[in-house]
């Protein structure tokens, strides 16, 4: 039996431009047979991490990153000061080359042609390493000149930290060397149709704000901002065994369910934020722990909904429902679910749970990691 804590996240977001496309409009996608609001896993995933990252200690943290070479030389010269730039680039290559890593050089282009920017060359791609690992991988190549794949491989197989052992890692060279993620997050969708707009803006230049005799002497520049305006369904899961098995410790899993918990609901994607200011907190959160399989309850909102003097109420009354109906249908109920909301408008969610605070909610969630038995091995 398996243990999995769903968030599920409902969340007024004004005039924004959070996750823009390539375009610079507001990212959307058709749901229900109408254009959304989204805002991409992967925006939310990075918020998440630079959220809990600021109360947890260093150790834990994780870097994804093609500068890893440049890393563990970082640590290198911490350890012994007498080894040059070009020798560090050099050991510090040799171990990821013995993971079997790609390493290419770092590249940049002056007067049409290019120069070496740094002695330390450039993963491939991205790649998450905790900061445990790369301690250990800067040990070895101060000790070691031409370390071996077995070295190298003890030292990223351990110690993932709190970042890795959340959302994994993929090594395209060498599958053995992934980590399964014990995190999995939704593309946030509006909870109703969305259309896009556009501000026309000008920016007045100071210096020239006044002169009569200028023909220029309005705008310094002028321009358009995309933006859109909605309430998202926000959903997360963790499984609960594997990061136990990420991490090695049901204690260490369950400080880990904590600060994610706590920097999914409270943080925001930061795209556009000087422009608008959009930083607002989730109107509702529910989190459910489940023993059976998570289940993502966007369904609530394949129809999509209607005002009704405003999108919170109606979504919130439509979520519960279809809950309701889906653990119904299934015979699938909650081990425990724990409702935080904000005002009246999302009172229908308190069928669902017990309803609680934030600091009480995360309580519970590390809590019902810390006692509830795995069959993680």
């Amino acid at each position: 039996m398996s243990t999995f804590i769903d968030i599920h996240v409902i969340q007024s977001v004004p005039p924004s431009n959070v996750n823009r496309d390539d375009t610079g409009s507001p990212k959307s996608a058709m749901y229900g047979g109408v254009r959304r609001s989204r805002v991409s896993s992967q925006a939310w995933k990075r918020a998440a991490r630079k959220s809990y990252q600021r109360d947890i200690d260093a150790s834990g943290l994780g870097y994804r990153t093609k500068q890893v070479a440049e890393l563990i030389g970082q640590r290198m010269a911490k350890l012994d000061a007498s080894m040059d730039d070009t020798t560090r680039a050099q050991r510090a290559g040799a171990v990821l080359k013995a993971l079997g890593m790609k390493l290419e050089p770092k590249r940049r282009k002056k007067g049409g042609d290019e120069e070496p920017e740094s002695p330390f060359e450039s993963s491939a791609y991205l790649a998450f390493f905790s900061a445990d690992q790369l301690d250990k991988f800067a040990k070895l190549a101060i000790e070691t000149e031409k370390p071996t794949r077995r070295q190298a491989r003890e030292c990223a197989d351990s110690d993932h930290g709190l970042t890795v052992s959340l959302f994994g890692r993929m090594v395209a060279d060498d599958t053995s060397l992934n980590v399964d993620a014990a995190v999995q997050v939704a593309h946030a969708l509006s909870t109703h149709a969305v259309d896009t707009e556009a501000d026309y803006y000008t920016a007045v230049d100071d210096v020239l704000e006044g002169d009569k005799d200028r023909e220029d002497s309005g705008a310094g520049m002028i321009g358009t901002i995309e933006f859109n305006s909605s309430t998202l369904y926000r959903y997360a899961t963790i499984n609960v065994d594997q990061l136990i098995e990420n991490l090695g410790a049901r204690e260490a899993a369950a400080r880990a369910c904590a600060a994610f918990v706590e920097g999914f609901v409270t943080s925001m994607p930061t795209g556009k934020q000087n422009t608008f200011a959009n930083s607002t907190l989730p109107e509702a959160v529910v989190v459910v722990v489940r023993d059976d399989l998570p289940i993502n309850l966007v369904g609530a909102f394949e129809t999509p909904v209607t005002s009704r003097g405003g999108f919170l109420r109606p979504s919130c009354e439509a979520f519960a429902r279809y809950s309701a109906e889906v653990t119904d249908a299934y015979d699938a109920p909650a081990v425990r679910t724990l409702v935080l909301r904000v005002s009246d408008d999302a009172a229908a969610l308190d069928a669902l749970g017990e309803r609680v605070g934030l600091r009480a909610l995360i309580g519970a969630v590390s809590d019902a990691v810390d006692d509830e038995p795995s069959d993680a091995s």
